[in-house]
């Protein structure tokens, strides 16, 4: 099972600035069926009290959410990932990790940590821009 992570931060140009970043040095990360996995994410911004947002993208579809985090375990869960995904936001060490667990081949897939909603066509969205 590979899992392939890559992060990236995405905003609109009058929300944006210059140290408002979403950092990932993990890379792939390969683990097996039934495995636990944490996926880090750590995030640099101004803002005292950003929300995090973690999506998955598979193929050519379009990335879908995942979760999102105010502070602690404040925040949604998609209904789809409630069972086995989960995030923590700590504001101390500005690090808000996905933890994916009893891992299934349907994981494997490109997983994104964002400072900024992105997904604008899901309901939970709308009109948060």
């Amino acid at each position: 099972l590979l899992i392939h992570l890559f992060l990236c931060m995405f905003c609109s140009s009058s929300e944006c600035k210059g140290e408002d970043k979403v950092i990932q040095e993990q890379g792939d990360v390969i683990a097996a069926e039934g495995d636990t996995v944490t996926l880090g994410c750590r995030y640099e911004t101004s803002d005292p009290g950003p929300t995090l947002f973690w999506y998955k993208q598979d193929g050519n579809n379009s990335p879908k959410f995942i979760l999102s985090r105010v502070s602690r375990d404040d925040g949604n869960t998609a209904d789809e990932f409630r069972e086995r995904f989960s995030s923590t936001l700590d504001s101390s060490i500005r690090s808000v990790p996905l933890k994916i667990q009893k891992l299934q081949l349907s994981d494997s897939a490109v997983y994104y940590c964002a400072l900024r909603p992105t997904v604008t066509g899901n309901s939970e969205f709308k009109n948060r821009d």
